[in-house]
């Protein structure tokens, strides 16, 4: 597989830490062998859960217990287990979701690990490598249906730390609608100007503007004709979606008619690194989802505040 300036600055950044990844996928034959190709290329030190008793240590099942979940975590599902193996220290992150469901990815970080300090929404993102190179990040494509206007702006903000630490560049986040700052009104565009709005409240230091269609927040002459003056519009690199059916349309268009390359849906808000899959992944889409989760279990998260 060919690998962008992209790609090869996440494969450096895990070659450097060597960190532990669980791939709770372990008796899928894509899961171990991209275990033998993290491990030949020196991106992760894998482990392969492929059955949850041989993983079920004293930490482990010590986590289970203190977690308030405890009476949902199932001690004999290695999907949990691999989770519990963050939690407890076991493996620095974890990868999913080849042969389950992301709904039993996002159960098990929540009841394993739970979301991190101050954080009250697990969602998630898909970053994207464009045909010429360019790298942008959208939110939320694969796990909260109809968000409110809170979490909408949770998502943004959560979506914001993840574009800039895995692409190194300052976000900048389009909170889309059907709307152009008041070419159109209804409870729908309203609840994009109320977490467009809260957004500028949490996190005063962070780019956004809103609501925005998305020919403004992307295409430089018509932001000059209908947002002039923004901070955002015309050169977004960070679009949040109004709800789920709009973001996961949108994804599946850009990888398909765009000919974009997307890595994800990668969970934000998590108490530990926790990153789910597709069930059509290949193994290079493991490896290299596994390297993303390696990168950011060494590093700390960029904060908005």
């Amino acid at each position: 597989m060919d690998h962008g300036p992209v790609d090869e600055r996440w494969r450096a950044a895990a070659r450097s830490a060597r960190v532990r990844v669980a791939l709770a996928d372990g008796g899928d034959e894509r899961a171990v062998a991209a275990a033998r190709t993290l491990d030949a290329e020196g991106l992760a030190d894998p482990v392969l859960v492929h059955t949850a008793a041989p993983f079920r240590s004293p930490a482990v099942c010590a986590r289970a217990e203190a977690s308030t979940w405890r009476e949902r975590i199932d001690l004999d599902d290695p999907l949990h287990v691999a989770a519990l193996m963050v939690a407890a220290g076991e493996a620095d992150a974890c990868v999913a979701g080849a042969a389950r469901p992301t709904p039993d990815v996002v159960r098990a970080a929540l009841f394993c690990v739970g979301t991190a300090p101050a954080v009250d929404l697990i969602s998630s993102s898909f970053v994207f490598v464009l045909p010429g190179g360019a790298a942008i990040t959208y939110g939320d494509c694969g796990v909260v249906p109809e968000p409110d206007a809170e979490q909408l702006a949770s998502i943004a903000i959560a979506t914001a730390a993840t574009h800039a630490q895995l692409i190194g560049e300052e976000p900048r986040v389009a909170m889309l609608s059907y709307s152009t700052r008041g070419s159109a009104d209804g409870p729908r565009v309203e609840l994009v100007r109320t977490a467009t709005a809260r957004v500028r409240s949490r996190a005063p230091a962070l780019a956004v503007d809103g609501e925005l269609q998305f020919d403004a927040a992307w295409v430089p002459e018509v932001a000059a004709a209908k947002a002039p003056g923004s901070p955002v519009a015309g050169r977004a690199n960070v679009f949040v979606f109004p709800d789920l059916t709009a973001g996961n349309i949108a994804y599946k268009i850009t990888q398909r008619l765009a000919g974009a390359r997307a890595f994800g849906p990668l969970l934000q808000g998590t108490g530990g690194v926790i990153h789910d899959l597709s069930r059509g992944c290949s193994v290079d889409d493991i490896v290299t989802v596994a390297t993303i989760a390696a990168c950011q279990a060494a590093g700390s998260s960029a904060r908005y505040n």
